[in-house]
């Protein structure tokens, strides 16, 4: 039945006379009510496709809901609730009211209609604040307190709605909402907890909203809830649970229910659908932000669990589970354990695939990470095919700059590593490192001055010919270009261009003094950027390095918390010079390029 024959059905029945026989008196109807109703019917019988949010039916309904009568604000009711399901708009302030009118009500029936229409309404952008603004929002949590099913199904699903709205939410938790969201999540009807478990996912899109659902006990429910047998229910806990994560108290928070909380999301992500496996692998992600959860999750078997979703033909599966591994590498007791799960060769295939960037960043981050670690063995990254993936992907025309970015950053790493420099020397791959040393994106070509400038620094005759082999092949213009261009003197790559020409001072003085003095161009930007301090200089190279600055020192793993959500702005100083660094850094540069130049000078 739609919604006009419902209304007119109830409308018409209040003409009806009662015999007083056997039934209860029906109050009789004042003036304006039989009014509303006639012109009610005469609408409908005209037109049943009228609209109820302005002109005559929206007065005559207003007088309808604000009736004493039962029967007449159920029929109100009724019209806003079945109306609404199919003509979800806009409305105005006055459509709104009687709404809300009739959510205060005595009768349970008439309050769980309006909340129905109040939740359809409030899909709708410009209608969220209005509600809220109206004060629809204290009528809803008194709604939700009810002991009545129906009434905290659609009160709790409205606010669901209005939660959506970044604005909505602090209001909403301001109201007193959240504990009874909380609880109703442990309620035994699927529907009341599927509503109250969207609505706690809806409120942990903003940090200290999130603070305030932990203080609330929401934890504990979200991980109950990952047995519910509502797969929405599931997948709205299982998000919520991986905002909670982003936050380092919300990591304390999960920790202490870590093993029932690890343990079943493991358990998720080999049974569900690919939605919800894609989830957990997301919250795994999260989780893996923390140290404590790196080992928790290789400890209990999820290397195992992210195996397949890495071999997946499902795209938003292996980024997923790409992401988690990136995180679990950053644990230095993670890398052996990876390797032996056979992840490796998975994640090296993934390396070269240039339609997929997002992908590719996390496999090189992840291999990146897992390279870190000096001590340990490196024959399996050669032994499955590390420098054959990376050369495919950097010489791809379809390469994006986020993924030359990590490229050349792994590189730097690669550099450091006692086993993996010299393949990078012999398999002729330097040249490419030049070529990113001129892409035009500061960050890449900070990493990759960072990787020349470890193969310089390792004093290895075949390394250091290599470079200058290069020199007249790009490797000149692309230090250059960083020395000399106004764009470069804030960014880092042109301290680290320093670097590197220390680098091969110490390594190919002669060489490199020679081109140098014969290049007055680079020489005398060089000594520009010293001669506003000249320190105390000694020609010996063994002192220059003792003023490299500290953000050079590629230690440990590059890559902490680089797939957590957690966005941390590091704040750094521009002195008068236009020298991007803090203060002593700057310093250091000045006296690193006036050392340069003392050296060049000096050496016969």
């Amino acid at each position: 039945m739609g919604a006009g024959a419902s209304v007119l059905s109830c409308c018409r029945g209040e003409f009806e006379e009662s015999d007083n026989t056997g039934s209860e008196y029906q109050p009789l109807l004042g003036d304006r009510e039989r009014q509303a109703v006639a012109a009610l019917v005469k609408l409908f019988e005209n037109d049943t496709r009228i609209s109820f949010y302005d002109g005559e039916p929206l007065r005559a309904l207003t007088v309808l809901a604000r009736s004493d009568v039962h029967h007449l604000q159920l029929s109100a009711a009724t019209a806003f609730s079945e109306i609404s399901e199919y003509d979800v708009r806009a409305v105005p302030q006055e459509a709104l009211a009687p709404v809300l009118y009739l959510l205060q009500s005595a009768y349970a029936d008439v309050q769980q209609g309006a909340a129905s229409a109040l939740g359809n309404l409030a899909s709708v952008s410009a209608n969220k604040r209005l509600i809220v603004e109206m004060g629809g929002l204290e009528l809803l949590v008194r709604q939700m307190l009810s002991p009545n099913t129906e009434a905290q199904i659609n009160s709790v699903g409205c606010i669901t709605n209005l939660a959506a709205d970044e604005e909505n939410k602090l209001a909403i938790a301001r109201s007193g909402a959240l504990i009874p969201l909380v609880r109703l999540g442990r309620s035994r009807d699927l529907r009341v907890q599927r509503n109250a478990t969207g609505a706690l996912l809806n409120m942990t899109h903003q940090a200290e909203l999130r603070e305030k659902l932990v203080a609330a006990g929401a934890v504990a429910v979200l991980v109950d809830l990952l047995h519910a047998k509502d797969e929405d229910t599931l997948y709205y806990a299982i998000t919520a649970l991986s905002n909670i994560a982003v936050d380092s108290d919300g990591r304390d928070a999960l920790w202490s229910a870590q093993a029932k909380l690890v343990t079943e999301l493991l358990h998720i992500m080999q049974v569900h659908k690919i939605k919800v496996q894609a989830q957990v692998a997301l919250t795994l992600r999260n989780l893996a932000s923390d140290a404590r959860f790196q080992r928790a999750i290789v400890q209990s078997n999820g290397l195992d669990a992210l195996l397949p979703l890495l071999q997946s033909s499902y795209t938003a599966l292996v980024v997923a589970a790409a992401a988690c591994l990136r995180n679990l590498s950053i644990h230095a007791d993670n890398e052996d354990p990876i390797i032996c799960a056979g992840l490796l060769p998975e994640l090296m295939d993934l390396v070269p695939q240039a339609d997929q960037p997002e992908l590719q960043c996390h496999a090189i981050a992840t291999i990146r990470n897992l390279a870190a670690n000096n001590g340990s063995d490196k024959q399996a990254f050669i032994d499955a095919g590390l420098f054959d993936r990376f050369r495919m992907a950097l010489e791809s025309t379809d390469a994006q700059p986020q993924v030359l970015c990590e490229l050349a950053a792994a590189f730097s790493v690669f550099a450091l590593n006692d086993q993996l420099w010299r393949p990078v020397v012999e398999l002729g791959m330097c040249h490419l490192l030049v070529r990113l040393l001129r892409c035009g994106h500061t960050d890449t070509e900070y990493n990759a001055c960072l990787a020349i400038g470890s193969l310089a620094g390792k004093g290895h005759p075949e390394a250091a010919e290599e470079l200058m082999r290069l020199w007249p092949r790009g490797l000149r213009e692309g230090l250059a270009r960083a020395l000399t261009l106004p764009e470069y003197a804030s960014s880092n790559v042109r301290p680290a261009v320093l670097w590197v020409l220390m680098a091969l001072l110490n390594s190919r003085r002669a060489a490199v003094c020679k081109v140098l003095r014969a290049d007055s161009q680079m020489l005398d930007a060089i000594e520009s950027i010293g001669v506003s301090h000249v320190p105390s200089l000694s020609t010996s190279t063994s002192a220059s390095w003792s003023l490299l600055p500290s953000f050079f020192a590629t230690k440990g793993k590059s890559d902490e918390m680089a797939t957590s959500p957690v966005i941390a702005d590091c704040k750094t100083d521009v002195d008068d010079d236009g020298i991007c660094g803090f203060a002593p850094e700057a310093q250091r540069m000045r006296s690193l390029a006036a050392q340069i130049v003392a050296l060049v000078q000096d050496t016969d």
